[in-house]
C-alpha cells in the first residue's frame, strides 16, 4: 500500500480544551431536557411534543434517532473491509423516506395514533398490535441498545482508554435522565444540537483525512478498485445487487416507515406539510454518511494498512477503522469535538430507543390494561417505562461483547429478519381494504418462526457446522435474499388466510387505506392540525426538493456504479 508506512497510535490523552468541549456538550443536552421537563405535561406533550414541531427539527431528529456509534464503527469498518457497497443502505434511505412522507405520513396523521401498534390495532385487530408492540420493545433491548453500547465501548476504549463497561453505564444513565425528565420535546430538540456536532465532527475528520492521503485520486490509488464499485455480483456475499434493490427496500419499510422510533418524530409534527418536509430533509442528511462515515474506512485502510488483519484477501477487524483515524489524525480540540459527536450519535439514538419503547409500553399496554388512566398516570407510568428500559440496557452491557465484529451486518442482518412480514402488512394494509386481521396476526407468525428459525441455525452454525443440504441452504443465503423469500411467503400467508375470512366492515378502514382515506375517520377526537394538508405553496416546494432529492441519488448512484 501506498502509505504503509504511515506510524499509528493506538490512544490519545484528552487535553483540558477537549474536556471543556465534552462538558459544553453535556450541558447543553441537559439544559434542554430540564427545560422541558418543567412544562406542563400531558401525555400528547411528553409522547408526541404537543405535535407542534417544524420541519426542521424533524428532519434533524430523523437522521440523528438513526445516525448512532454504531454507524461510525460499523460503516467505517465495512468500508475497510469491502469499500462503499454498504453505502447503499444509505442513499436507499433517502428514496425510503420519500415513500414514508408521501405514502405513509398522511395515514398516520389522520388516523391520530400515537404509535404504529395503534395503526396496526385500527386496521387489523389488536392481536396484530400486541404482536407489533411486544417485538419492538424485545428488539430495541437486543439489537438497537445492545449495539449502541457495543459501538460506544468500543471507540471510548480505543481512542481515550476509557473502561468499556463504566462509559457504557455512565452513558445509559445520562441519556436516561434527559429522556425521562423532558419526554419527546427534550429528545427531538437535543436531537438537534446533536445533529450539528455529529455532522461539525464527522466533516472535520473526513476533511483532514482526504488531505492527508492526497485527495481523492490519492485515495483511489491506495485501496483496491471495487472499493468504489457500490454495485456488485448477485454472488457477491454480503452486497448483492439483487438483495440490495429487491431485499434492502423491504427492511428499509419496516425501519422507516413502521417503526416507532422513527414515525414518532413525523406523528409530533406542527401539519402534514412540516412531517413531508422532514422527510425530504432527512433525506437529504441521509446521502452524508457514504461520505463522512464509510470514506474514512478506506481513508484509514490507505493510511494505516499495517494494522489490518487481512486474511483470504479480506479486512477482518475493520471496526478499528474510525477510532484509529481520531487518534492518529485530530488534534487537541477536535477531539475532543468528535468524542462529543460520537457521544450525540449514541445518546440521541439511544434516547429515541428509550421514549419511542416506553410511549409503546404505556400506551399499547399499561392504557389498555387501564383506560381511564388520568393524564398524569400516562405520563408518570411513561417515566417509569424509559427508567427500566435504562435498567435493561445497563444490564445488558456485560454481554456488549458477544455482538459480531461486522458490526452494522449484525444489525442489518437481524432486522432482517424481523421486517419482512411487518412491512407485508403496513404495505399491503394500506393498499386492500379486503385484508383483515386474520390474515395479518397469521402473516406475522409466519414471519416470526422463519426468522426465528434462519437466525438459530445461523447462530449454531457457528458453534457446529451442519452438513445437511436444506441447512446450508438456509443458513448460506444472503441475509437480504432471505427477506425477499420471508416477504413474498409472509404476503402469500396474509392475502391467503385474509381470503378465508370475511372482508373487515368498510367503516372501521375510513382513512386508514387508500380506498378509503377521504372517509370521515371513526375515532374520538382528531386533532384538527393533521387533517390540515399542505398549502400550495408548501406542497410546490415539497414537489420540488423531492425531485431534487431523487436526481442527486440516482446521479451518485450512477457514478459509484
Amino acid at each position: 500500500m501506498l502509505f504503509a508506512s504511515a506510524v499509528a497510535v493506538t490512544h490519545r490523552t484528552l487535553a483540558t480544551i477537549d474536556l471543556v468541549i465534552i462538558g459544553i456538550y453535556f450541558a447543553l443536552v441537559f439544559g434542554i431536557g430540564f427545560y422541558f421537563s418543567r412544562k406542563e405535561r400531558t401525555s400528547e406533550d411528553y409522547f408526541l411534543a404537543s405535535r407542534n414541531v417544524g420541519w426542521f427539527a424533524i428532519g434533524a431528529s430523523l437522521f440523528v434517532s438513526n445516525i448512532s456509534t454504531e454507524h461510525f464503527i460499523g460503516l467505517a469498518g465495512s468500508g475497510a473491509t469491502s469499500g462503499l457497497p454498504v453505502g447503499a443502505f444509505e442513499w436507499l434511505a433517502c428514496l425510503i423516506l420519500l415513500i414514508l412522507g408521501w405514502v405513509f405520513v398522511p395515514f398516520y396523521l389522520r388516523s391520530n395514533v400515537f404509535t404504529m401498534p395503534e395503526f396496526l390495532e385500527r386496521r387489523f385487530n389488536r392481536h396484530c398490535a400486541t404482536y407489533l408492540a411486544s417485538i419492538s420493545v424485545i428488539a430495541y433491548i437486543f439489537t438497537k441498545i445492545s449495539v449502541h453500547l457495543y459501538a460506544a465501548a468500543v471507540v471510548l476504549e480505543r481512542v481515550v482508554g476509557w473502561s468499556p463497561l463504566t462509559a457504557a453505564i455512565i452513558l445509559v444513565v445520562a441519556t436516561g435522565i434527559y429522556t425521562i425528565a423532558g419526554g419527546l420535546a427534550a429528545v427531538i430538540y437535543t436531537d438537534l444540537v446533536q445533529t450539528l456536532i455529529l455532522l461539525a465532527g464527522a466533516i472535520a475528520l473526513t476533511v483532514i483525512g482526504m488531505d492527508k492521503v492526497g485527495g481523492f485520486a490519492g485515495l483511489r490509488a491506495a485501496v483496491p478498485a471495487d472499493y468504489f464499485h457500490m454495485v456488485k455480483p448477485m454472488s457477491h456475499a454480503e452486497f448483492p445487487w439483487t438483495g440490495i434493490f429487491f431485499g434492502a427496500p423491504i427492511l428499509g419499510i419496516w425501519y422507516w416507515c413502521t417503526d416507532q422510533v422513527i414515525v414518532q418524530r413525523v406523528l409530533s409534527a406542527k401539519d402534514e406539510g412540516h412531517a413531508k418536509a422532514g422527510t425530504i430533509f432527512a433525506g437529504f442528511l441521509k446521502i452524508s454518511p457514504v461520505f463522512l462515515l464509510v470514506m474514512p474506512g478506506l481513508i484509514a485502510f490507505a493510511l494505516y494498512p499495517q494494522l489490518f488483519k487481512v486474511v483470504g484477501g479480506h479486512v477482518t477487524n475493520g471496526d478499528i477503522a474510525y477510532p484509529t483515524l481520531i487518534v492518529n489524525l485530530l488534534p487537541a480540540g477536535l477531539v475532543g469535538l468528535m468524542i462529543a459527536a460520537l457521544l450525540a450519535a449514541l445518546m440521541g439514538a439511544m434516547s429515541s430507543v428509550f421514549n419511542s419503547a416506553s410511549t409503546m409500553v404505556t400506551l399499547d399496554f399499561y392504557k389498555k390494561f387501564k383506560p381511564d388512566a388520568t393524564e398524569r398516570q400516562l405520563v408518570f407510568f411513561g417515566r417509569l417505562a424509559t427508567g427500566a428500559m435504562v435498567i435493561l440496557g445497563i444490564l445488558w452491557v456485560p454481554f456488549i461483547h458477544l455482538l459480531s465484529s461486522q458490526l452494522y451486518i449484525y444489525l442489518q442482518s437481524v432486522q432482517g429478519y424481523i421486517s419482512p412480514p411487518i412491512a407485508a402488512c403496513f404495505i399491503f394494509g394500506i393498499l386492500w381494504p379486503r385484508l383483515n386481521g386474520q390474515g395479518a396476526i397469521s402473516s406475522l407468525l409466519v414471519g416470526f418462526v422463519l426468522g426465528a428459525v434462519r437466525f438459530i441455525f445461523e447462530l449454531l452454525d457457528k458453534t457446529r457446522h451442519y452438513d445437511s443440504g436444506a441447512i446450508r441452504w438456509l443458513v448460506d443465503m444472503n441475509f437480504l435474499h432471505y427477506a425477499i423469500l420471508m416477504f413474498v411467503v409472509c404476503t402469500l400467508v396474509l392475502v391467503g388466510v385474509s381470503m378465508m375470512y370475511p372482508a373487515p366492515e368498510r367503516r372501521k378502514l375510513a382513512g386508514l387505506t387508500f380506498a378509503t382515506v377521504a372517509e370521515k375517520l371513526d375515532t374520538a377526537e382528531v386533532h384538527t392540525a393533521h387533517l390540515q394538508k399542505e398549502t400550495r405553496t408548501e406542497h410546490l416546494i415539497n414537489v420540488a426538493f423531492t425531485g431534487v432529492l431523487l436526481a442527486t441519488v440516482v446521479g451518485l448512484w450512477f457514478y459509484f456504479r
